[in-house]
């Protein structure tokens, strides 16, 4: 095998530092996907008449719902025997670990909240906020590849990495999985910020959550089988904990799907609620 065929990877996780204070890229990069969604969403919102006060709400729930949920998910759903037995070190999040079905649900949840104390209806704010939750997640996953974490199995495509900082010795070309997966993601964004500038108010209520949702699972489903294990009970696993997770939300996103294909009715303007669901 002649290692210098691949691509070597051996970026510092670190930017600088300064004394105590550490500045990382994916924090940065975590940081960026609130700041330029924030900014995209705003656009989206005073597009279709609502103000960019309604936005600096919606992402105050959507960074406690993330951070949240992605902590617990990763707690919970990857290393529940650890984290039960010492819950104090679920609260410490700067040593890593967040996982993006907890995230998913930490959202689900906070806006679920949003929607229903601020009047608005609950699937179009889901329609709009997964355009900026797609950009997110391909940044996101670009923090991953920086920190050189959740590889992929061994390789011998030529576009493999060479993960130098995992201290692997030979050093062994794996797939970028982190790659493929801000890849995919990003362009999920490119085609549902399309589909909303091309249609905006007459798109089918449900219809670019469903995209969303069965799409980034599905993907996530089958990119799981070329990553290595994120926890040692993986290995007895005929289906690892990441796709486990992503099956009930692809079937969440084919039901709304059908749902919206059998009534493809769009939202009031705005995302208002009807008035009979006010009462």
């Amino acid at each position: 095998m002649n290692l210098l065929n691949y691509i070597p990877w051996n970026v510092d996780p670190e930017i600088f530092s300064i004394g105590p204070l550490s500045v990382r890229w994916y924090g940065l990069l975590f940081a960026f996907a609130f700041i330029f969604g924030q900014r995209i969403l705003t656009k989206i919102y005073v597009a279709e008449g609502r103000t960019e006060g309604d936005v600096d709400v919606i992402t105050l729930y959507m960074i406690i719902g993330t951070v949240i949920g992605a902590r617990l998910g990763h707690t919970l759903f990857y290393s529940p025997e650890y984290y039960l037995s010492n819950p104090i070190e679920i609260l410490k999040i700067w040593e890593g670990g967040l996982a993006s079905h907890g995230a998913t649900i930490g959202i689900l949840f906070a806006l679920w909240l949003f929607s229903r104390k601020q009047k608005f209806d609950y699937m179009w704010v889901l329609d709009r906020i997964v355009i900026v939750v797609a950009l997110g997640g391909a940044l996101i996953r670009l923090g991953n590849l920086m920190n050189s974490e959740i590889i992929g199995h061994q390789t011998t495509v030529p576009w493999a990495f060479l993960f130098e900082r995992l201290g692997e010795n030979p050093t062994v070309p794996r797939h970028p999985t982190q790659l493929y997966e801000s890849l995919s993601v990003f362009l999920l964004f490119v085609l549902l910020y399309w589909l909303w500038k091309k249609y905006k108010s007459a798109l089918p209520k449900g219809l670019l959550f469903g995209i969303f949702v069965t799409a980034l699972f599905t993907f996530r489903f089958f990119v799981e089988f070329l990553k290595e294990d994120q926890v040692e009970k993986e290995a007895t696993m005929v289906l690892n904990i990441g796709q486990i997770l992503s099956i009930p939300l692809i079937l969440i996103g084919l039901f709304i799907l059908f749902k919206v294909w059998q009534n493809p009715k769009p939202a009031l303007p705005g995302g208002r609620l009807e008035e009979s669901s006010k009462a």
